[in-house]
């Protein structure tokens, strides 16, 4: 595989990979080589799932080859409930016997006679990481699977290509991923996955909100569409060339209202950048969460650096339909603030701030960015989870930062 970012998830997962007896290690500066050959393990260290989120996805491999595997609770940024159920309830569907095991904190698995039955799964909310990981468990599966309401997310399609590469049989109807399990997947030739579009993303959210101008190589126009339809609203310069696009400062900035939404929507993982954006602008503006129940918790970071921004919950006719996330408990409907309300142009000033995710940290080096002094910013090891080299990046591109 090339063009592996080195962050620190994948540092983590090649790790992960390593202790159940494959190989896994990068052979050049991007490019990553992966032998399952020598694979001996089928339980996954409690540790090393504490770390990544997609160690749960790991179920696919380990039962093709054991039949049976034991993973823990799946790691990963703390944006919400982030609950399992999904997968869990897919696995159940292809035919997978599966439980959860409070002794030891494990859920457990093994399949029928030997093989992934395949069948029939619908997500009532569009999933991303359960799309990928029904696409995983049904590419070796004995009969078809059919994934209803399969999450858009370019990432599938990579996926998809890559799988399909490898001689899967994968196809993608209109809202249905049709499935035909293959005897065996085979990587015969280097496959590139594509750019970062959330890294893209900060590097024009940084370049416009510090007045700047940057062009961005390799990242699919249509792939952050939404996107740029708000930085025109909002009255940045954008132009859009064949491999790439070129993000620009054109004087005044506008107030721009986001929600977020599964693709082609506006991501959540952007809402934070853009709300460091619309401290700039003039106006207010509104950001309204609708993915994650949990993913502001960057605001009040930017409260001490003289952000202006006020918590609110829009009126939703039914929330159950509209949030992505399950907004009742125990049969009661909590009691949400999903959304804020930016007061523009806020004059920054610099502070000690702490990050709670990636996306929300990488954020925070934006506000520090457009802040008057010096700031600090403690917890730069998760941002290195989805970030390579960021410092250096951002450096490149005029930020005065230093890493301690």
């Amino acid at each position: 595989l090339s063009n592996i970012p080195r962050i620190k998830d994948i540092e983590e997962l090649l790790h992960l990979i390593r202790h159940l007896g494959a190989k896994a290690q990068f052979i050049d500066s991007n490019e990553v080589l992966i032998n399952s050959s020598s694979m001996k393990i089928s339980r996954i260290n409690l540790l090393h799932a504490s770390k990544i989120r997609v160690s749960f996805m790991l179920f696919a491999p380990l039962l093709n080859k054991f039949k049976r595997a034991e993973i823990p609770n799946p790691g990963g940024c703390r944006i919400g409930a982030r609950p399992i159920d999904r997968q869990i309830n897919l696995m159940k569907a292809l035919g997978i016997n599966v439980c959860y095991d409070h002794n030891d904190g494990y859920y457990k698995a093994k399949l029928k006679n030997g093989k992934i039955q395949g069948g029939t799964n619908i997500f009532e909310k569009s999933s991303h990481t359960g799309t990928e990981f029904a696409i995983l468990l049904g590419c070796l599966a004995k009969s078809e699977t059919v994934i209803k309401n399969p999450s858009k997310e370019p990432e599938i399609d990579d996926l998809i290509d890559f799988l399909n590469n490898s001689g899967a049989n994968i196809k993608k109807i209109n809202n249905f991923i049709y499935i035909k399990g293959v005897s065996k997947l085979i990587s015969k030739e280097k496959y590139r996955i594509k750019n970062d579009r959330n890294e893209a993303v900060t590097y024009a959210v940084f370049s416009i909100a510090t007045g700047g101008d940057v062009t961005i190589i390799g990242i699919d126009s249509s792939n952050i569409k939404s996107f740029i339809e708000k930085v025109k609203l909002a009255g940045a310069g954008v132009k859009i060339y064949h491999d790439r696009i070129r993000f620009s400062y054109q004087g005044k900035l506008n107030a721009a209202d986001i929600a977020t939404s599964p693709h082609p929507g506006f991501m959540t993982d952007w809402q934070a950048p853009w709300t460091i954006l619309m401290t700039q602008a003039s106006g207010f503006s509104t950001v309204h969460e609708t993915v994650f129940e949990n993913r502001f918790c960057y605001v009040n970071e930017l409260r001490k650096l003289g952000a202006q921004i006020e918590f609110f919950q829009p009126k939703v006719q039914n929330f159950k339909e509209f949030y992505q996330f399950n907004p009742l408990s125990g049969g009661k409907k909590l009691i949400l603030k999903q959304a804020i309300k930016i007061s523009g142009k806020s004059k920054l000033h610099n502070a000690v701030l702490n990050v709670s995710d990636l996306r929300a940290g990488a954020s925070l080096l934006i506000a520090a960015s457009i802040s008057q002094g010096e700031s600090v910013i403690c917890g730069a090891s998760i941002i290195d989870r989805g970030y390579e080299h960021i410092d250096k990046k951002l450096e490149q591109i005029g930020a005065k930062i230093k890493r301690i």
